[in-house]
């Protein structure tokens, strides 16, 4: 019972200490996640809680039923997984609106979920000058529906998108990808929104981030509950589109890059390129090359204070 009651008075500072900044200086930011498809989702799902320069408002979860592993209810086991994450770290106060469990129909018309009427409230409290920061770690479902169901919040809102194969030098895109192949008019939509701002995190850029076992073991294992369910994940998630590193002694961390390059611009190049040739002409930011090295340092060294702390 005393290690308990120490534990909860921990985690009350951990989160106290997370909340203090200012509001005012913190990013307003919500994540769309299909934390269930993979390992890394909850990895960065964990490290943007961490991050005392958020304003999490909330975490969406979306749909992922392109994959072979693909129930009918892919939305409902991000849900699950993302209800985990804030259980074990005691930050019920965040919101986690169930997101669309298919992808749009049409790129006029919206599938409309508890998570996009979420992102429209919370896109209208905010303004073009501090707009909210939507994350999107999956398909685009929840955030393209968002957009079509009230383009009034498009000024008021900085889309960060993780998905697509990009080649800077020829400014090609290839959007054969797995989030992509998700919800493709989805994709279009956000391509296609004139006034849009859009921020690509290509995979092409974001793959260069790696995890070892080893080092997760040494970090986690052991170390809190949290700890031990994030490396049971990577233990028992099974990949079903590689057969190569059969043991899983590395993961590409391909959602905790984004969240990182958003914790630290500095961490990761970008540059304006013309949308693809079948969408609308404009210009978009893509990110081309990150620091993978300090990205690591960071994640570990906010996941040791917590482990630290909680213990």
């Amino acid at each position: 019972m005393h290690r308990i009651t120490l534990s909860l008075i921990s985690i009350f500072l951990l989160t106290f200490f997370i909340s203090c900044k200012p509001e005012e200086t913190r990013i307003p930011i919500i994540i769309d996640a299909d934390t269930a498809n993979e390992v890394d989702d909850l990895y960065a799902l964990v490290r943007a809680i961490l991050e005392p320069s958020f304003d999490l408002r909330g975490i969406t979860s979306a749909q992922w039923h392109t994959s072979p592993i693909a129930s009918d209810s892919t939305v409902r086991e991000s849900q699950v997984l993302n209800e985990d994450i804030i259980r074990l770290m005691n930050r019920q106060d965040i919101p986690l609106p169930l997101g669309a469990n298919m992808p749009i129909e049409s790129a006029s018309k919206p599938a409309i979920s508890p998570a996009s009427n979420f992102i429209i409230e919370q896109a209208k409290q905010q303004s073009p000058d501090n707009p909210l920061r939507l994350v999107i770690l999956g398909s685009c479902t929840n955030v393209a529906s968002a957009i079509l169901q009230d383009p009034t919040i498009i000024p008021n809102i900085q889309v960060h998108y993780l998905g697509i194969w990009h080649d800077a030098a020829t400014n090609h895109y290839n959007k054969k990808e797995f989030n992509s192949g998700n919800d493709r008019l989805a994709v279009e939509v956000l391509f296609n929104t004139p006034d849009l701002d859009l921020i690509i995190m290509s995979a092409t850029a974001s793959q260069a981030l790696v995890f070892e076992k080893k080092t997760v073991d040494a970090h986690l294992k052991g170390k809190s509950e949290l700890g031990d369910y994030l490396v049971a994940r990577w233990d028992s998630f099974d990949r079903f589109w590689t057969e190569e590193d059969k043991e899983k002694k590395r993961w590409i961390m391909w959602d905790v890059a984004i969240i990182e390059s958003l914790i630290n611009p500095a961490w990761s190049s970008k540059s304006e390129f013309l949308t693809p040739p079948e969408n609308t002409p404009r210009l978009v930011q893509v990110h081309t090359k990150l620091d993978a090295k300090a990205m690591e340092v960071d994640f570990w060294k906010s996941l040791d204070m917590y482990s630290q702390i909680a213990d």
